[in-house]
Parts: C-alpha cells; structure tokens; sequence
C-alpha cells in the first residue's frame, strides 16, 4: 500500500553572501507515514517546524529531496492543486500561501478533491466554552477519514501538553534542524534536549 506521506531525503538551506556564499540554516528530514493518524510536533523557535510543513506543502522549494503524498511528488503539482494534496494552517487557521516559480501547464494536476494531509501549525487554543474538545473531534474525524494530521504546538501552559498526550499517537521534535521521532510522549521526553526545552512544564 502507498504510504499516505513519505519524506524522502528533503534538505532546505538557506545561504547569504553573493561572493562566498555562507550556509546559515539546514533542515534535513527523512521519514515515513504509512497510515493515517495525529501527530504531535514541537521545537524551539527557529528550529525549522514551519519550514518542514512549508515544504510539506509544496509552498517552499527543496534544495534536495522530495515529498510524496500518497504517492504523488507535492512539487510537481500545479500550485492552485496542492491543497488538494496537503494544506498549511498557520495559528488562527488561515492558510498558507505560496510563491510561483514554473508556469502551470508544466505541472501536474493534484490526485485528490481533499486534502491528505492537514498541517496545523501552532493554533490558539481557547480554553472557553468546550473549544478544545471541539478540535481534538475535528482532528480524530480527520483521522477516521483517512486523513494525516500533524499538530505543531509550541507548549507555554501544562495543558498544551495534555492536548498533545491525549491526541496525538506519534511525535516529532525539531532542533537546529534535525528531527528526532518518538512513538510516544514518554519516549520523546527521554531525550535531554526535549527535557531542556519544556523545562518547568514537565514538572
């Protein structure tokens, strides 16, 4: 069966100088999602969490690699399809929108009327009025439909962390970068770095 999500080999370097050209940033990333499900997301400022859901999406240009969803390479398909494939909410749920570098007819259509993969990237949760029960149903309905869901919080209250342990079935951390996975939330926050981040929250 086709993975609903594979990640192959993607890098994104951004560089400065016009002479000696300097690498500033790199994201590296290189995983596989087989089945549909929820997973939790997390790092630093800076770390590359919205650059990953930007490439993703298809709304930023790798330096290497690719994304496959459902099989079909994100990059080659026209620009007004991709979020039939996968689409970026960014905070108050507005999508993400992105820069056009080939014409269309180059391009391929999109494989899907619905998006595969939903990207919500640091939502505001409102703690009022059975809000946050009401998005944890919306993500599970996502799920039961076949849907991938990754969930990018950046936790300043314990119950950011709660939502994630209660929710989500897998995890990512990003740091400087680098992703590291965790089949669940006691396993992610095993790693030092993870520890360093949440700090007080996980006491």
């Amino acid at each position: 069966m086709t993975p609903i999500l594979h990640v192959d080999g993607l890098r994104k370097s951004y560089q400065r100088g016009l002479i000696k050209r300097i690498e500033t940033f790199r994201l590296e990333a290189d995983f596989t999602v087989e089945q549909p499900a929820v997973i939790g997301v997390m790092g630093p400022n800076g770390s590359g969490k919205t650059t990953l859901f930007e490439l993703i999406t298809g709304s930023n240009a790798p330096s290497a690699g690719r994304v496959l969803c459902r099989g079909t390479d994100i990059h080659k398909v026209r620009y007004d399809e991709r979020d039939r494939l996968a689409i970026h909410y960014h905070q108050s749920y507005q999508v993400r929108h992105f820069r056009k570098t080939r014409p269309a007819f180059m391009m391929e259509p999109a494989a899907s009327d619905y998006p595969v993969v939903h990207l919500f990237d640091e939502p505001q949760f409102n703690t009022q009025d059975g809000y946050i029960g009401f998005m944890l149903d919306f993500f599970r309905r996502l799920r039961s439909e076949g849907r991938l869901v990754f969930l990018c919080l950046h936790p300043n209250e314990r119950f950011h962390l709660e939502i994630l342990r209660e929710i989500c079935e897998r995890f990512v951390f990003v740091r400087n970068g680098r992703l590291t996975h965790a089949d669940t939330f006691d396993a992610l926050v095993e790693h030092e770095p993870v520890q360093a981040y949440l700090g007080a929250l996980l006491r």
